[in-house]
């Protein structure tokens, strides 16, 4: 962990200069999908400059799927998270770096014990700078070896996203005496908010 940190640190500091361009004014959105979406939502609220995070499904070919459809693994969908985010408090570099600490990408429609392409790692942009950006990580914590397996974080176009059902809005601050919030979730977030101490809300 401490070698991707490194790593994700130093790609940081030279993106600046790769891609350096003046903030954005108002509001900007990052897809990802990193496993459970209770998992991602949790992480990703904690971070300054992050005003909502929405779990639902992008990436598949099924109108308006529901939960349990997409726990088939038949609809293409990938549980995902909408992160909206004030680019003048966050940018989306720390975003995907963020991302590639949240999850494991090197696992191939999986994390941990969660097994299907529901479960896939993925990076869904929504214009042409979010894509080269996160090609740009992959090939370079790629190149240094970051992980000890290459990473299989899809690369895709933002296309349809489709909102879950509420109940897993907002799950893990809702739900966290619950035995996967309280042994898979919580020790995931506690880590997650070690590398990230200087970055969260107050």
């Amino acid at each position: 962990m401490k070698k991707i940190i490194c790593s994700i640190a130093v790609l940081l500091t030279a993106c600046f200069s790769v891609f350096a361009s003046a903030p954005k004014k108002g509001l900007d959105t990052a897809t990802f999908a990193t496993g459970c979406f209770w998992c991602t939502e949790a992480k990703f609220q904690q971070l300054k400059g992050v005003e909502k995070v929405i779990s639902g499904f992008s990436g598949g070919h099924v109108a308006n799927p529901s939960y349990e459809l997409v726990c088939t693994g038949t609809t293409g969908h990938a549980e995902a998270c909408n992160i909206i985010y004030d680019p003048t408090k966050i940018t989306y570099d720390e975003l995907i770096a963020a991302f590639f600490v949240a999850h494991d990408p090197t696992q191939l429609n999986r994390q941990g014990n969660d097994v299907g392409t529901q479960y896939r790692s993925a990076i869904f942009y929504h214009n042409a700078q979010q894509k080269q950006k996160a090609q740009y990580y992959i090939s370079k914590l790629n190149a240094e070896k970051a992980y000890k397996d290459p990473i299989v974080t899809q690369v895709v176009p933002y296309k349809a996203f489709y909102k879950a059902e509420d109940y897993h809005q907002n799950y893990f601050n809702q739900n966290g005496s619950q035995p996967y919030c309280k042994y898979v979730i919580q020790p995931e977030l506690e880590k997650f908010k070690k590398v990230f101490k200087d970055k969260l809300k107050q």
